[in-house]
């Protein structure tokens, strides 16, 4: 997906390829039988409006035990990112100290426990390979990949919240959402 020329064109080619590993893949977080695995997750339209390349800002080390579904994951912030309007908000860069490492951007929005997953979505999980790139000191941001944790589908997985310095009151109508309510 990096390699497309068009974001948009990157990101239906990601949202295929998720669909295709939740649907298929042994270690999917969706049970036999969820509907998800035939209609394919849902997403808001993608919105070149918040697609962002910004400096990875300096910020005060902190180490921190994060939340998870089952108990914690120490984290270090590396830094932060500030992201212009539509969005304008600053939030954390984190390093996982577990799990497989890398870089780590959850996101908790103002859709959060209405639209999208209460505990947040991931942006940025280089341990995962959700990791757009950006020249030396800079990250590429890109909203329309916000993705739910595996622990939205299934409680067996574990997975960091987003901490306070990840949680915005501005909703975030982008990337993985939740079902429209039925009827």
């Amino acid at each position: 997906m990096r390699a497309e020329d068009d974001p948009a064109r990157g990101h239906a080619r990601w949202r295929r390829g998720r669909d295709e590993l939740f649907r298929s893949h042994p270690q999917s977080p969706l049970l036999p039988g969820d509907p998800l695995r035939t209609t394919g997750l849902p997403y808001w339209p993608y919105d070149p409006r918040l697609r962002f390349d910004v400096p990875l800002l300096e910020a005060d080390q902190v180490e921190r035990d994060v939340p998870t579904s089952e108990g914690t994951t120490p984290m270090t912030r590396l830094g932060r990112v500030h992201l212009p309007a539509p969005v304008d908000a600053a939030l954390d860069v984190w390093w996982l100290q577990q799990y497989a490492g890398g870089l780590f951007l959850p996101l908790r929005d103002g859709t959060a426990g209405d639209s999208s997953y209460g505990g947040g979505r991931y942006v940025l999980d280089t341990a995962k390979g959700a990791d757009l790139g950006g020249p030396d000191g800079r990250l590429i941001i890109d909203l329309n990949f916000l993705y739910h944790p595996s622990c939205r589908y299934n409680d067996a997985w574990l997975c960091p919240l987003a901490p306070a310095g990840n949680t915005i009151s501005t909703p975030v109508r982008a990337g993985e959402r939740l079902p429209p309510p039925a009827g």
